[in-house]
């Protein structure tokens, strides 16, 4: 998760949400990204998006069972979608999401028991400091 902070923080860089992720898979890092919405000018260049698609490319395979993405706020609709659509076998992610969190807080994609795949789904980890990082970048901002 601290690898997924500094990730957080330089997409402060492109004035870009401050959201990192970084798949991990056998104990090994194979995949890391931040928000890019801005920088790229494309609405689906979400940290997860970019991370699960370095780490499909970089691992030859679409299906990441064995991998777990760590992320530095809760995912949303889209982006919890595509773990299942890609399997990810564990999700484990910072600061909640009221407003647009769907791997519990709005709604649970990423856990629905109607969905042919589940992921394993560890929330609040290092919370605050997440948190934080998105706090100060919206204050910022107003």
């Amino acid at each position: 998760m601290r690898i997924a902070l500094k990730l957080a923080q330089k997409a402060v860089e492109t004035n870009d949400v401050p959201v990192g992720a970084v798949l991990v898979c056998g104990g090994r890092v194979v995949a890391r990204a931040r928000n890019e919405k801005e920088k790229r000018g494309d609405a689906c260049a979400h940290a997860e998006m970019l991370a699960l698609r370095r780490a499909q490319k970089k691992l030859g395979v679409w299906r990441l069972s064995d991998c777990a993405l760590y992320v530095t706020k809760e995912p949303c609709a889209m982006c919890a979608g595509a773990l299942v659509n890609c399997r990810v076998g564990r999700l484990v992610y910072g600061a909640r999401d009221a407003r647009f969190g769907c791997s519990g807080s709005l709604c649970d994609i990423s856990g629905d028991g109607r969905l042919n795949h589940r992921v394993e789904t560890t929330a609040g980890i290092l919370e605050a400091d997440c948190a934080a990082l998105l706090t100060n970048f919206f204050q910022s901002k107003r």
